[in-house]
């Protein structure tokens, strides 16, 4: 299991010594949100701040892009360190130019899909990307309590990536716990994003070991 804190839930005066924490622990990835306020409505940062993030980074970063029109940023992304790409479906009526935008630029590139969204809606592009983002919140803030359909949206995905056999991860982004963290691996999740969970514990770096441990 790939365990994926969110940096939305970190604490941007101390954004340097989180980073830190991050680095030394046994988190897998940094998860990276950007948000524009029109797909979803808030707004975090952009790629400048994720230059920064990256630059303190000693690992892998997945950058998520909560944002319309990702094909006008996927570039300053790319100079600003992301290493995975992940757009919407719902933000993109050309999905597989996005998608062959992004692997062009040389990043690995995943699709998220909302929590209304079906699976069946990936069939197409699965062929294409290295990973699927299952919201498990409906995106936009963070601190949300999972909803549990998405449990059978991980099993449904994961037969239908075993059936292709392909080789693509399923990412889980939203209402992650300690307490859930299992069910939704057996289900066949293979990333955990977790925010609060991690950044809000009182020992974020005991936590992000217990996660892993689970």
């Amino acid at each position: 299991m790939i365990l994926a804190p969110s940096l939305l839930s970190a604490n941007f005066l101390q954004l340097q010594q989180d980073c830190d924490m991050l680095n030394t622990s046994q988190a897998d990835w940094y998860h990276i949100d950007v948000m524009d306020g029109t797909f979803v409505p808030n707004i975090s940062f952009g790629a400048m701040v994720t230059k920064f993030i990256t630059s303190a980074s000693t690992k892998y970063n997945d950058v998520h892009l909560m944002i319309n029109k990702p094909e006008n940023y996927a570039e300053a992304f790319r100079d600003a360190g992301a290493n995975n790409l992940t757009i919407h479906l719902e933000a993109c009526p050309h999905l597989h130019r996005n998608i062959e935008q992004i692997k062009n630029l040389g990043m690995h590139v995943g699709v998220a899909i909302n929590p209304h969204t079906p699976v069946s809606t990936l069939i197409n592009i699965l062929q294409d990307i290295d990973l699927v983002c299952l919201m498990s919140v409906n995106p936009g803030f963070g601190g949300q309590a999972f909803i549990p359909n998405t449990i059978q949206k991980i099993a449904a995905l994961k037969q239908i990536i075993n059936e292709q056999n392909l080789n693509i991860k399923i990412e889980v982004d939203g209402g992650v716990t300690l307490e859930n963290a299992k069910l939704i691996i057996n289900a066949g999740a293979d990333i955990l994003v977790a925010g609060n969970t991690v950044f809000k514990a009182q020992n974020p770096l005991e936590m992000i070991a217990k996660l892993k441990a689970v």
